[in-house]
Order: C-alpha cells, then structure tokens, then sequence
C-alpha cells in the first residue's frame, strides 16, 4: 500500500474540511496538530481550497494535506501543484482515477456498490472511499459489501460522527474514516480554533478507544 494511504490508516481519522478563506488554513492547520490531528483533506468545494492547500503545504509541513471533492483532472494537477500529497473523489471518474494512477497520486474514489469496487481494482486501487456512507447503508451495508473482497481497504465518509464512529473502525475492513464535525464550516468561520482543537482530541479519544 502507498505510504500516504498507510499514513492514513495509522491516523484513523480524516477531517474533511470546506474552507471559505484561506487566510484560515494556517490556523486550522494549527488547531489539528494540537489537537492530535495532522491531517486534512481541503474539499474543493469552495474558490479557497487551491490556495488553502497551498498555504498549508508551505507553512505547516508536519500536516498531511490532501484535496478532497476532485471531479476533474485539472483539479487533480491544482492540487498536487499546491502540494496535495493524495487525492479524493466522491465518486468512481475513470479518466481521474487513470490519470492519477499513472502518475502515482494516491487516490481514493468514492464507491457503494460492488460493481465500483471491482472497477477500483481494475486500475490496481487497495484503497477506496465508501461514499455516502450512511446514506448507503451504514456499517451494515459496508459489512455485506466488502466480505468478497478481502483485499480492499474503504475509508468511510458521509454522516460518520463522534456517535459511530468507533462502531465504523472496529471493522476491519475499514482503513480510516472521514469526517467534518469536528472541523464544521461555521466553527472555522468564527475563528473557533479552540473548539476545532477540542472537538478533535475527543475524536482521537474515541478512535483509540
């Protein structure tokens, strides 16, 4: 597996931030690491997230960034150009996800069905996002997908919370789970840093059980 994604697996939790104002990276930044979280994933939700990524990468490099909600190629060359270190994908793109595996971008695609899983180990992919994940059914749904395909690690995303999120890891199919409450969109508009840095030390409390 690509050590980036080992990273992730090692951290077990993925903020998945949408950023209004890229003069709040730093301080986002800042508040993960203290609070035990040195990673994000920068949706490119948002005109911010280039800039972000880019402010991030040079100013705090102990912090994996990556860019999350990439529908197109270009956005993949922005990002990595920004210093995006892995790429993620709300859904199964085939041109992106065979540009990325070309050039060695570590990339999880979004997938909830076994025919996306299979199209993921087409390109050689251990590693995809599971996406809505509680619109798709929850654990129990992941569970009855991933038994044939024990080689394939998911990541989670969509309506995982402080609630279930405990339930999601012990699963061992599960490599990681993405979430946003702890770095919720209003709280980094407010320039709640505090609240973001306690929000996500009682998730790592949670994760580690």
């Amino acid at each position: 597996m690509d050590k980036v994604l080992d990273r992730l697996g090692e951290l077990k939790l993925i903020p998945v931030v949408k950023i209004e104002k890229a003069a709040d990276a730093v301080p986002l930044g800042e508040a993960l690491l203290e609070g035990g979280l040195p990673v994000a994933e920068i949706t490119f939700r948002t005109d911010a997230a280039e800039e972000a990524i880019a402010s991030l990468s040079a100013n705090l490099p102990e912090l994996l960034v990556g860019a999350g909600t990439v529908l197109k190629i270009i956005q993949v060359q922005r990002a990595i150009d920004a210093g995006a270190k892995f790429i993620v994908a709300p859904g199964f793109n085939p041109r992106t996800v065979s540009y990325c595996v070309e050039n060695g971008y570590p990339i999880t695609p979004g997938v909830n069905s076994p025919t996306q899983i299979e199209a993921a180990l087409e390109y050689g992919l251990e590693v995809v996002k599971f996406f809505p994940a509680e619109a798709s059914g929850g654990l129990a749904m992941l569970k009855a997908m991933s038994a044939p395909y024990s080689g394939v690690r998911f990541i989670p995303t969509g309506g995982i919370s402080a609630a279930n999120v405990r339930d999601y890891l012990a699963h061992p199919s599960i490599l990681a789970c993405g979430g946003s409450w702890m770095v919720k969109p209003a709280l980094i508009k407010a320039g709640s840093f505090a609240e973001i840095t306690k929000l996500c030390r009682e998730a790592v409390a949670i994760a580690r059980g």
